[in-house]
């Protein structure tokens, strides 16, 4: 069934063990003012900002989350961070995340795309777009 739902989410073999945790360049916020101090510290870059917003109890969130680890050992110029939006409801609600996952796109503090649902493949079409630009 793993590669039955790898096959849906346009998985490969790659995403599911290339990436460790440890490995990984996806920085998690649990507190509102880290996430501020880290957000206003991108408003002035042109560094692309990938923000995961995502919850435990979410399995669509859970099953990308191995194929965004890896795609930040990939892009290692574009940041990556994660917030739960049970922990953080009020930055999910700042950027109007509705479902989950949700993954917004950020270039000087300012939205350029987002992706909603466990698409891998527009996600990591979307960041190639958005990473040299």
């Amino acid at each position: 069934m793993g590669s039955f739902l790898s096959s849906l989410l346009g998985g490969s073999p790659a995403y599911d063990s290339a990436a460790s945790s440890e490995d990984s360049r996806v920085t998690s916020f649990h507190s509102s003012a880290r996430w501020q101090l880290h957000f206003n510290s991108h408003k002035d870059s042109s560094q692309l900002l990938v923000i995961d917003f995502s919850a435990s109890w979410c399995g669509p969130c859970r099953l990308i989350e191995p194929a965004v680890h890896y795609m930040s050992t990939q892009f290692t110029d574009v940041d990556f961070a994660k917030i739960d939006v049970d922990e953080l409801s009020e930055v999910a609600q700042e950027f109007g995340v509705q479902a989950m996952p949700t993954f917004v796109l950020l270039k000087k503090g300012k939205e350029v795309d987002r992706v909603i649902g466990a698409r891998k493949d527009e996600l990591e079409k979307k960041i190639q777009k958005y990473q040299s630009l």
